[in-house]
């Protein structure tokens, strides 16, 4: 591991802007930096996905990854900044530095590698409205003919993801008439439908214990404050460990929606995302290499957790896959966002014996 030429990587691509929907430019750098490692077959599939290959006679591969989008719009400042402890700026952590340790084990398996062969991934479309688009084509391209998939994220060292969350996301958008309050009153405002309906959303429950989350992370809607809104909409994310409880609360969803129609008004209901369950058992023989090469390079206790990653996928399809974080930070999602740079040569030495297990060669 080349520490210097890592944060190096990791400086140039935060410096890319990479929202979800728009990462070619940050997906062209990384195919560059895949070929300059000296790794074969460097391209960009259909997705947007940079894939990359470090040979070998025995083919069935490992396929690590790490995805390229932010949750940054393509205006969002930038700024990267660092001391000793700390490298600090917007996506640095999710997932820039996961993609720079990509680079890193490009070059580091070629000087030893491990006996099969290794897939790089860069993906698209983790974040937000994303639905995993990317990590979708890469596991319907290899499906189940892979050693494992292990997905890298940039926080979180001390956690290793072995179960999805389940989450489905809804636009609602109601439209009416519109008018002046005065002149038109007993027409609906679709600003007062929606309020109305939003509440009774929140209301639900789909779960006793509290294995289930709804938030309503955007409305927009109306004119002026003297106006009859005549359009409102609403976004809702809704989370549970079990699919059940989410196939519950479309019911329940459809029945509020249909009910909040009133003369005058329209209501439509549109599922925008969707990302499956799935698990591997904490005693399975991937987790358990995962927790030895963590625990031999001194992270420990870790923690088994349930996640909403790229790995969503494949565990739904009952394919061995694992998330693992490679340091330590804080603030993400935020301007703040920062990682510690000390944990970060643990977290990749840990990475690196993982790829050399004995489970993964047989």
């Amino acid at each position: 591991m080349n520490l210097d030429r890592m944060l190096s990587n990791a400086a140039d691509l935060q410096g890319i802007p990479a929202p979800t929907f728009h990462e070619k430019p940050r997906a062209l750098h990384m195919q560059m930096l895949f070929r300059q490692a000296g790794l074969a077959d460097v391209a960009l599939d259909q997705s947007g996905n940079v894939i990359a290959t470090l040979p070998h006679e025995n083919a069935t591969p490992l396929l690590v990854s790490a995805h390229l989008d932010t949750v940054f719009p393509l205006e969002t400042p930038l700024t990267l900044s660092r001391d000793e402890r700390r490298l600090s700026g917007p996506g640095i952590g999710d997932n820039v530095i996961a993609l720079a340790a990509l680079i890193e084990l490009a070059h580091d398996l070629q000087i030893s590698p491990p006996p099969f062969k290794v897939v790089f991934i860069a993906n698209v479309a983790e974040e937000g409205l994303g639905n995993l688009a990317g990590m979708r084509a890469i596991v319907e391209r290899y499906q189940d003919d892979v050693r494992a998939y292990l997905v890298l994220e940039g926080f979180s060292q001390n956690t290793l993801v072995n179960r999805a969350l389940c989450i489905r996301r809804y636009h609602v958008h109601i439209q009416t008439r519109g008018g002046h309050p005065w002149a038109h009153p007993d027409r609906p405002s679709a600003v007062h439908l929606l309020t109305a309906l939003a509440q009774r959303v929140l209301r639900l429950r789909l779960d006793r214990r509290r294995f289930s989350t709804i938030n309503i992370g955007r409305i927009e809607g109306g004119t002026s404050i003297n106006t009859l809104a005549a359009e409102a909409s609403m976004e809702i994310d809704v989370r549970a460990l079990r699919t059940q409880a989410l196939e519950r609360f479309d019911e329940r969803l459809r029945h509020l929606c249909q009910q909040s129609q009133v003369t005058g008004s329209t209501v439509q209901l549109e599922l925008i995302g969707s990302r499956p369950a799935g698990s591997i058992p904490d005693h399975h023989r991937l987790v358990r290499a995962a927790l030895d090469s963590l625990q031999k390079h001194g992270v420990s206790p870790v923690r088994l957790a349930i996640g909403s990653t790229d790995a969503n996928i494949p565990l739904s399809r009952g394919y061995p896959a694992i998330c693992m974080g490679l340091t330590l930070g804080g603030g993400a999602h935020s301007l703040e966002e920062y990682i510690e740079i000390d944990p970060l040569q643990v977290g990749y030495q840990a990475l690196l014996s993982l790829i050399h297990h004995p489970y993964l060669a047989e």
